[in-house]
C-alpha cells in the first residue's frame, strides 16, 4: 500500500506550491519527474505482478468449472448404467469441485478488481507524469525569469541612487574648476607674452624713430653748413 498512498501524494501535490517551497526550484521540478517515473515503474511492476495473478486465479476457476461439469458427466453415465452408487461418488466429486469453482470464482473476481483499479491508477499516474514534463520546460524558464528578476530588483534597490549623483555633482564641479584655473592660468599667460611682444615693437619703433631723426638731423646739419659757406 506505500507505493499507492505515495502514488497518492504525488497525484494531490501542487507543482506550483512545492516550487515556491523548494530552494532550488529547477532541481526540484527535474526530482519531482524522477519520483513520478520511479512511482510509475513501481506501479506497472505491481500491475504486471496483479495481471500475473488474475490470470492464474482465471485458471484456477476454469479448471474447478471443467472438473464439475466432467463429474457431472460421469453422474449422468453413472445413473445410465444403472449404477447408482457410482452415480453419488461421482456427484460427490463434482459437489467438491463446486466448492473449489465458487472459492476461486470469488477469488478471481477480487483479484480482477484490485487489477483494475491499479491499471487505472498507473494510467492516471502515466497522464500525470507526461504533463509534468510537458510543463518542466515552461516552469524552469519561469524560475530563471524570477531569478533574474530578482536579482535586477535586488541590485537596484542596493543601490543609493541619490549619493550616487550627489558624487557625480562633486566631481563635476572639481572638473569645472580646474577648467576655470586651466583657462585663467590660459589667459594670464597669454597676457603677459602680449605685453612683452608690444614692449619689443615700442622699442623697435623707437629705433627706427631715432634713426630717421639722425637721418634728418644728418641732412639738415649738412645743409646749414653748405650755406653758411657759400655766404661766406
Amino acid at each position: 500500500m506505500g507505493i499507492f498512498q505515495r502514488l497518492a501524494d504525488v497525484l494531490k501535490s501542487n507543482v506550483n506550491d512545492m516550487i515556491d517551497k523548494a530552494e532550488d526550484p529547477e532541481k526540484m521540478v527535474k526530482q519531482i519527474i524522477i519520483d513520478m517515473q520511479k512511482e510509475l515503474n513501481k506501479s506497472t511492476q505491481a500491475l504486471g505482478k496483479a495481471v500475473a495473478s488474475e490470470r492464474m486465479a482465471e485458471k484456477q476457476y476454469q479448471s474447478a468449472a471443467k472438473t464439475s461439469a466432467e463429474w457431472e458427466e460421469k453422474a449422468k453415465a453413472a445413473l445410465a448404467a444403472g449404477d447408482t452408487e457410482l452415480a453419488k461418488k461421482a456427484l460427490a466429486n463434482k459437489v467438491k469441485a463446486d466448492e473449489d469453482t465458487a472459492n476461486y470464482k470469488e477469488m478471481y473476481d477480487t483479484i480482477s478488481q484490485q487489477t483494475e483499479a491499479i491499471r487505472d491508477q498507473v494510467e492516471v499516474l502515466k497522464a500525470k507524469l507526461d504533463e509534468a514534463k510537458s510543463r518542466q520546460a515552461m516552469l524552469i524558464a519561469r524560475s530563471q525569469m524570477a531569478d533574474t528578476q530578482k536579482n535586477l530588483a535586488q541590485s537596484i534597490g542596493g543601490m543609493d541612487s541619490s549619493s550616487s549623483f550627489e558624487k557625480l555633482n562633486r566631481m563635476e564641479e572639481k572638473i569645472v574648476r580646474k577648467e576655470a584655473e586651466a583657462d585663467a592660468f590660459t589667459e594670464i599667460s597669454g597676457s603677459d607674452k602680449g605685453e612683452d611682444n608690444d614692449t619689443f615693437e615700442k622699442l623697435q619703433q623707437n629705433a627706427k624713430v631715432d634713426a630717421e631723426l639722425r637721418r634728418l638731423m644728418d641732412e639738415m646739419g649738412g645743409t646749414k653748413t653748405d650755406a653758411a659757406a657759400s655766404q661766406q
